[in-house]
């Protein structure tokens, strides 16, 4: 640890001769504005960055202009320090571990890992400044995705859109007036709208999907369903949907999934994810047969073999002639009918998987406890919908793979 800070010391002396050799930036005695008027330079002034390396004092050229009362130093753009006294090394730092843990910890972690001494709430603040960055370079791509200047790609034989909604804890007034499943019938969640798209090519020797190695890719925000739905549409335009030999849309029977579907991707293949199809018919057996094991166990494994086979109505049946049974619940049974009977066309199961197609979302599944659960989830936690959905949008930047393509889109910005 002594020779770290020894040769943080050394690279600090380095890093100041080197970002002071420049005698702070100095443009000439004005430089115009783009509004036309005059900045006049007063003077030099040091601002302290801590850099990776600990502290350095930067020399800056301070201009002002008299009529508009506004001043600003051209060296701090070219240094990336606007409104901020952390390197851009810092923030990317700061913003990563704000990513993976909660700033409580990562404040220690970056103390203990880096030498680098900032507060919890400094960590909080830069990784939400940062949230916010990489969301607008998300949505820069995205509408270039839509233009007619897209980059051409290796175009996929199949790509996958699945969609899913995970609640997660907010502050009270990011309820206010909403109805939830508390007691006081007040929610104390917000649903992260939570979307991955990923490339198939090929089948493994018993004809099963295999999912192209790194091709997921994810999106997802505290937003309604038509905002997400333009979200995930131009997530998978930028993958390469346009010229895609087949697009499947996969998700778990909610009515603004298919209806995201519907508009945004007309034509693609929709599936129900056969796990959450499942879920259904299982209602009915623990109601019916729960004290029964053996007749459990027959009973869903019928229903099973059923659905594998892509015959809901088959399903349908088998819930109706347990209307006669004493722990029948009428509600239930009606509510999981209509389930099946809406989403009857998007279980066929046996013909889906002769297509070599995906059956689930278990991409999805595992994205949102991943993306969202690991970090916004966690005992204690509430979040404003700000602030969730900047650091959603970091995990999505960094578990997309797309961590450096964002800070080399922001060193060329």
């Amino acid at each position: 640890m002594s020779i770290r800070s020894s040769m943080h010391g050394i690279g600090r002396s380095v890093l100041g001769m080197i970002v002071n050799a420049d005698d702070g930036g100095y443009q000439g005695k004005t430089i115009s504005s783009e509004e036309g008027h005059q900045y006049k330079f007063i003077d030099y002034r040091d601002k302290e960055l801590l850099t990776v390396l600990g502290p350095v004092a930067v020399k800056r050229a301070y201009y002002y202009d008299q009529e508009c009362h506004t001043g600003f130093c051209p060296k701090d753009r070219v240094l990336d320090i606007e409104g901020t006294s952390y390197s851009s090394g810092v923030r990317r730092m700061m913003s990563k571990v704000g990513a993976y843990r909660p700033f409580g910890l990562g404040h220690e972690d970056l103390n203990d890992l880096a030498d680098i001494r900032v507060s919890a709430k400094e960590v909080e603040r830069v990784s939400q400044m940062v949230g916010s960055q990489a969301e607008a370079f998300h949505a820069a791509e995205a509408k270039a995705s839509l233009s007619d200047k897209i980059v051409p790609i290796k175009p996929a034989p199949k790509i996958y859109a699945c969609l899913d909604g995970t609640g997660v804890p907010v502050v009270k007034k990011e309820t206010a007036g909403r109805k939830g499943k508390g007691e006081d019938g007040q929610s104390k969640t917000r649903e992260v709208k939570l979307g991955c798209v990923f490339t198939q090519t090929s089948v493994d020797q018993e004809g099963r999907a295999i999912r192209d190695d790194a091709s997921t890719s994810y999106t997802g925000a505290i937003e309604t369903a038509d905002v997400f739905g333009r979200r995930i549409y131009q997530e998978a335009m930028r993958r390469g949907m346009h010229w895609a030999g087949e697009v499947i849309v996969i998700g778990d029977g909610a009515i603004w999934i298919w209806n995201i579907a519907d508009e945004q991707f007309y034509g693609a293949t929709q599936i129900v994810d056969l796990f959450h199809a499942r879920e259904h018919y299982w209602n009915i057996a623990r109601a019916c047969f729960g004290q029964d094991k053996d007749k459990l166990h027959e009973w869903t494994e019928e229903r099973r073999k059923e659905l594998d086979n892509g015959k809901p109505e088959d399903v349908i049946e088998a819930i109706k002639r347990c209307s006669s049974l004493p722990g029948y619940d009428q509600a239930m049974g009606e509510r999981e009918i209509g389930y099946f009977e809406k989403n009857k066309e998007r279980m066929r199961y046996a013909d889906f998987r002769k297509r070599g197609l995906f059956v689930g979302s278990g991409v999805l599944e595992a994205g949102c406890r991943t993306v969202v659960g690991q970090r916004l989830k966690q005992s204690g936690m509430h979040w404003t919908v700000r602030g969730a959905n900047s650091i959603v949008a970091l995990r999505c930047c960094i578990l997309s793979n797309r961590w450096e393509n964002f800070w080399e889109h922001r060193a060329a910005a």
